[in-house]
């Protein structure tokens, strides 16, 4: 066992081994009711349920990342412990969720702005491919794009920013100064990144509304799978300096405890050139396994996949490191700050390997139904990646830990 940094207790490795195993078969029930094809809700279609899980886990950052638990009230945990408080937030979450993806993107911006953000929008502009599944499965795909540009931007300023410029305000102000800061940025960023490719999922193409991908020439392809591998590649070293390396070397920028515009610049450009590198790294490892990949390339060979499946071996990376943070107690504990980043980022990276492996092996296929083989159709295991992710937040964030750390509400 060794001791935790933020209550002083003992940690037991063992029960950290059997919370994530439940944790585990929580993820297996959730996706059995909701995501199994063969099941009961049969949402994986794949991207219907990718929005609705990537909504929830933009739900979870919001409240807890953005927000910083505004509207709840401080000590809300000593108050009504960590069971109550926990089933509250989670309860919010879900319900902000379903807001944000059938209210506000569904019934508001795809009414009455941008039409491929509605199934029923798109089948009342008429044209080819306007019916209901092909129809949804578009709107969902631009949803879930915006989500992925939310979830970069607000992971960065809370990492990067903090709570600057609004250190010295209340949390009110704060709260929702930082939520129109993030949703600014976010819209900027789906702009670049998203967009473009969403207007040429129709046909005929929207071209009036949206350029051409200004990314197809040097990518290879015209497809945003491009700006979504790129930001779950940055994401990763996001949350590794966040988790696994204790904040540092970002907080040696911040001033009195407080993070500045300085620590927020080079957080912005030091996670965007590393994660550039790892994306060039991922390429290169698969140009090795499958060859160059070329436009019209199928499975393997198609550009748009490897971008994504960087993308998806990234995601695998942050999931371990979430584990390897709040189940093992970001083993091992050296003396040397340094020594300890790198053990735990190796650590993060052989544990996403394995997920790798769980995912792409007759396990995954047995039990999530999934199709067999990598690079198929309709399959992307961030739709799993994020689904166990958002338990895992649950847990730490909402019920602060609860059982794993029952005892933390007493020592704070």
């Amino acid at each position: 066992m060794n001791t935790t940094a933020g209550t002083g207790q003992k940690f037991n490795y063992f029960f950290g081994l059997i919370n994530l195993v439940a944790v585990f078969c929580i993820v297996w029930l959730l996706w059995y009711v909701f995501m199994n094809p063969n099941t009961v809700m049969k949402l994986y279609t794949p991207m219907y349920g990718f929005s609705l899980v990537v909504g929830f886990l933009a739900a979870i950052v919001l409240l807890n990342n953005v927000a910083g638990g505004y509207p709840f009230p401080e000590g809300s945990t000593q108050r009504f412990g960590p069971v109550q408080r926990g089933i509250v937030m989670t309860l919010a979450a879900v319900l902000l969720m379903l807001f944000l993806v059938f209210i506000f993107f569904w019934g508001f911006i795809g009414k009455f702005g941008i039409a491929y953000f509605s199934p029923q929008s798109i089948i009342a502009s008429g044209g080819q491919g306007a019916e209901i599944f092909n129809a949804r499965e578009n709107a969902s795909t631009a949803i879930v794009y915006y989500f992925t540009a939310f979830l970069l931007t607000a992971l960065f300023w809370s990492t990067g920013f903090g709570r600057w410029p609004w250190q010295n305000d209340d949390r009110s102000v704060t709260a929702w100064s930082r939520l129109f800061a993030v949703t600014f940025f976010s819209g900027i960023i789906y702009i670049l990144l998203f967009h473009p490719h969403v207007c040429y999922l129709f046909y005929p193409a929207q071209d009036k509304a949206g350029v051409e991908s200004w990314w197809a020439n040097f990518a290879g392809t015209g497809s945003a799978f491009f700006g979504l591998g790129l930001v779950l590649c940055v994401l990763f070293w996001i949350v590794a300096s966040d988790l696994l390396w204790d904040g540092y070397p970002w907080k040696y920028l911040e001033k009195e405890g407080e993070s500045t515009w300085a620590k927020g610049l080079v957080v912005l450009v030091v996670t965007f050139v590393l994660g550039v590198i790892v994306l060039l790294v991922l390429m290169q490892i698969m140009n090795y396994f499958w060859d160059e990949p070329f436009v019209g390339g199928q499975y393997t060979d198609g550009p748009d996949f490897r971008f994504i499946h960087a993308g998806e071996i990234c995601g695998f990376f942050i999931l371990a490191a979430f584990i390897l943070k709040h189940y093992f107690n970001n083993f091992p504990h050296v003396k040397s700050l340094w020594l300890g980043a790198v053990i735990r980022t190796i650590l993060a990276v052989a544990g996403g390997m394995l997920f790798y492996w769980f995912y792409y092996s007759p396990l995954a296929t047995f039990f999530l139904a999934k199709v067999p083989g990598i690079a198929q159709p309709g399959d992307t295991s961030l739709v799993w990646t994020i689904l166990f992710l958002s338990v895992i937040m649950v847990q730490t964030d909402f019920f602060e830990g609860w059982p794993l750390k029952k005892n933390r509400m007493e020592l704070k």
